[in-house]
């Protein structure tokens, strides 16, 4: 990663090194973006990010009108999966590379991978 920080916190810490790993394999070009999930404690973020360009493609989160703003966090996570599946698809984008950013592939992660796979993408 380009700026290094020290990271006191050591499920952070190890979650940044499983990032970097996982970002020197991975890269998003125009026709095949990188779909990148963010989690926070309460909201859920995903955009997609064409490497080659710099430049995101789409974005969607729990916090936008027409996603599922109340209700249990894998199901605001899945409307968020379907809603950043909907707007790739509106830019005729249909293939992307997922990058979990380091979280585990599960719970709201999946969520989000799923109801893109559900919008009809695919990974």
């Amino acid at each position: 990663m380009a700026g290094h920080k020290k990271v006191r916190n050591p499920k952070e810490r190890k979650r940044l090194r499983r990032k970097a790993a996982i970002r020197k394999r991975l890269r998003g070009t125009a026709e095949r973006p990188r779909l990148s999930v963010f989690r926070s404690a309460k909201h859920i973020y995903a955009q997609a990010v064409d490497d080659d360009g710099n430049r995101v493609i789409a974005a969607a989160s729990d916090l936008q009108e027409g996603v599922a703003a109340d209700g249990p966090k894998k199901a605001r996570a899945h409307a968020v999966g379907l809603a950043i599946g909907k707007k790739l698809l509106e830019q005729n984008v249909d293939h992307v590379v997922f990058d979990r950013n380091g979280y585990i592939y599960h719970g709201r992660v999946k969520e989000v991978a799923d109801g893109a796979r559900e919008a009809g993408l695919k990974f």
